[in-house]
């Protein structure tokens, strides 16, 4: 019998994402306060601690099963892009990723219990977003699609109006690198039950 998944999310596209590729797993997130800017500019560390973070703040309540943790950032100009603030904030974020090809950089973690054996990766994307007037700014953020959203922005597949993506992984622009997910999944079930704890 398959290790239960557990999600360590509350992102809706993450979500969406193990549902679209067929898995059935249960919810528990994390709720860790996230920093606003990576240490030493160290994009790769940054979000790769994060989803540590966020996978050891749930495995302890887990007795069996796979808790799948993700976090998912913009990176422009050497600092960090996270979830706007509110509908200003997502305007400021807008204005300065429009026109410009950025990364969207993931990190994820798998943590396999009882035996406390982790996986962790990370993975970046190139995204271009269009040009965009104020007024274009203006009835996107009407749209609330940008809520809780890095960057400020929801790629919408399978043809986005605003956004393409250059290099990488679309689903990994949204939160979620399903394709490695699932090599690395087949990896941590054949891990033996036993072990950490």
């Amino acid at each position: 019998m398959p290790d239960p998944l557990i999600l360590a999310s509350n992102s809706l596209g993450r979500r969406e994402l193990m549902t679209l590729h067929g898995y059935t797993f249960t919810v528990a997130p994390s709720d860790i306060d996230e920093p606003t800017e990576a240490i030493d500019g160290d994009i790769r560390r940054y979000v790769g601690e994060l989803a540590w973070r966020k996978a050891a703040a749930v495995a302890p309540w887990v007795k069996r099963g796979i808790v799948i943790a993700a976090d998912t950032v913009g990176w422009v100009n050497g600092h960090v892009v996270g979830k706007p603030d509110d509908e200003a904030d997502a305007r400021r974020i807008l204005t300065e990723l429009a026109g410009t090809v950025h990364e969207l950089w993931s990190g994820v973690c798998l943590w396999h219990c009882p035996s406390d054996r982790q996986i962790l990766w990370q993975e970046v994307s190139r995204v271009r977003l269009k040009a965009l007037t104020q007024d274009e700014i203006t009835a996107y953020l009407q749209t609330r699609q940008w809520v809780g959203c890095s960057g400020a922005y929801a790629l919408a597949l399978p043809d986005d109006p605003y956004l393409s993506v250059i290099d990488g992984s679309a689903s990994n622009v949204i939160g979620l690198p399903m394709e490695s997910l699932r090599a690395m999944l087949d990896v941590v079930e054949r891990f033996p039950a036993s072990g950490g704890r």
